[in-house]
């Protein structure tokens, strides 16, 4: 279910960062973000890491040179990444467009890909060897939008690792960009899907007003996260056939419908509830992720925008009310939230962003899932072909987690799923995710999940 983490700890060498430039003179000027783009909730930097095998094509090929030289030339149809954000009245970003540069490494690793094995995978505990922290360089505004370490192995192969301010794009928008300096870097002169800034078609209105309910940012909620980060645990599960098989028995026949991941998001919902022990009486909140792009017709959003292209919409129920009532109530209250996202529903939301001055949704019950398993970071192409993991690699500590595509050492295609909890917590969600996943007829998974919770 869960990966082992290896013991291995390898050393690796970095040289001096570098600001790498666009490779051609772009315009100096000032590029709003949109009103969902740079809400508090996306005021941080979240990294992702792509690793590629040894090609024996690509020999005496440097990724380093080759990945360099073809990031300064996606930087200049991307230009805005080379920029700094600064903060206008109201706190409204604005990215100035400098052409300072994004931050990048250059690393050498004294150990092969295969050596590394299970290091190399969710929750990879040696993530900061793989993506410095350069002194300056995390804060959201005034600073690099993006800091990328190529760390070279003894193998050939390679890591690529970037680190992205989250106003500026979403999984989708992020790969499109990685995309174009892949392309690059096989040889083309310009990227495939040209890039489309337009972050207004994600403003809200003038005056705005909200029209629809919104949970996630309402004025009461609670912003402190209730547990110590000093004592947290991290670990990854997988999600295989067997897995998802056992899952889709929790949901009744009438629920056939439902789709892998709505079935995923109520029972880790569940089973997260049950491992924290919050008061009954205690109101609790999964957010749903939902993505704009390609939803409506006329579309929203262009093709080619690569910001946030996607907003919150939120279920809400007691912990009382979810562990006491079976997995289809969960379920059906996920599924009704995402169906209630409508163009005026991201318009509202908009709206209420900046009438409530662009708040955190509530940290406290909150849940998060993120799915980026359609966002195809495994297809990035330097040159060296697919990447052999691609994609996010940690949780964000104690509420947000991420759905990623994964095979595992049997060869079997699924999806993996860090999550980071306080310690205690964690035996108890890992316990109860194992009793969902027995094969068991679906009433008695469910008594046997009740049973836990009581305790």
């Amino acid at each position: 279910m869960n990966p082992p983490t290896s013991s291995i700890r390898f050393q690796v060498h970095r040289r001096e960062p570098e600001l790498i430039v666009p490779a051609k003179p772009t315009p100096y000027e000032f590029k709003p973000l949109s009103d969902i783009d740079d809400q508090e909730g996306l005021r941080f930097h979240i990294p992702v890491v792509q690793i590629y095998k040894h090609v024996p094509s690509m020999q005496g090929k440097d990724p380093v040179k080759v990945i360099k030289e073809a990031l300064a030339k996606a930087l200049v149809f991307y230009y805005p990444f080379a920029g700094r954000l600064r903060e206008w009245p109201n706190r409204k970003l604005v990215v100035e467009c400098t052409s300072e540069g994004v931050l990048f490494i250059e690393a050498d690793a004294d150990v092969t890909l295969e050596q590394c094995r299970d290091a190399l995978q969710p929750p990879l505990p040696l993530l900061d060897e793989l993506l410095f922290d350069v002194p300056g360089s995390s804060g959201v505004i005034n600073c690099p939008l993006l800091l990328i370490q190529v760390t070279r192995f003894k193998c050939g192969g390679f890591i690529f690792t970037l680190r992205l301010n989250h106003t500026m794009s979403d999984g989708f928008g992020l790969v499109q960009f990685m995309t174009a300096v892949g392309e690059m870097a096989r040889g083309k002169q310009t990227p495939s899907i040209f890039p489309v800034w337009e972050r207004q078609v994600l403003d809200a209105r003038n005056p705005p007003i909200t029209t629809c309910t919104h949970p996630e940012y309402n004025e009461n909620n609670r912003t402190v996260v209730p547990f110590p980060l000093d004592d947290l645990a991290e670990e990854a599960f997988f999600f295989g056939p067997t897995e998802i098989s056992a899952l889709r028995r929790l949901a009744s026949s009438r629920l056939c419908r439902c789709s892998t991941f709505e079935i995923l998001t109520a029972c880790l919902w569940k089973c997260r509830t049950i491992a924290l022990q919050p008061n009954p009486t205690q109101e609790i909140r999964m957010i749903c992720l939902t993505n704009a792009r390609d939803r409506f017709d006329p579309p929203l959003i262009p093709k080619g925008y690569y910001g946030n292209g996607f907003v919150l919409s939120t279920a809400v129920t007691t912990v009382g009310e979810l562990l006491k009532e079976p997995m289809n109530y969960a379920i059906e209250l996920i599924k009704r939230t995402k169906a209630n996202m409508t163009r005026e529903y991201v318009q509202s939301v908009a709206d209420t962003l900046v009438i409530k001055g662009r708040p955190l949704f509530p940290l406290e019950g909150t849940y998060i899932i993120s799915d980026v398993r359609h966002a195809k970071f495994t297809e990035v192409d330097f040159g060296w072909g697919r990447a052999k993991y691609g994609g996010p690699v940690k949780a964000i500590p104690m509420f947000c987690s991420f759905c990623v595509p994964f095979e595992n050492k049997k060869g079997e295609n699924g999806f993996i799923l860090p999550i980071c909890l306080p310690a205690q917590a964690m035996k108890r969600f890992a316990k109860e995710l194992k009793i969902l996943l027995q094969d068991k007829p679906v009433d008695s998974a469910v008594r046997s999940l009740h049973k836990q919770s009581a305790l």
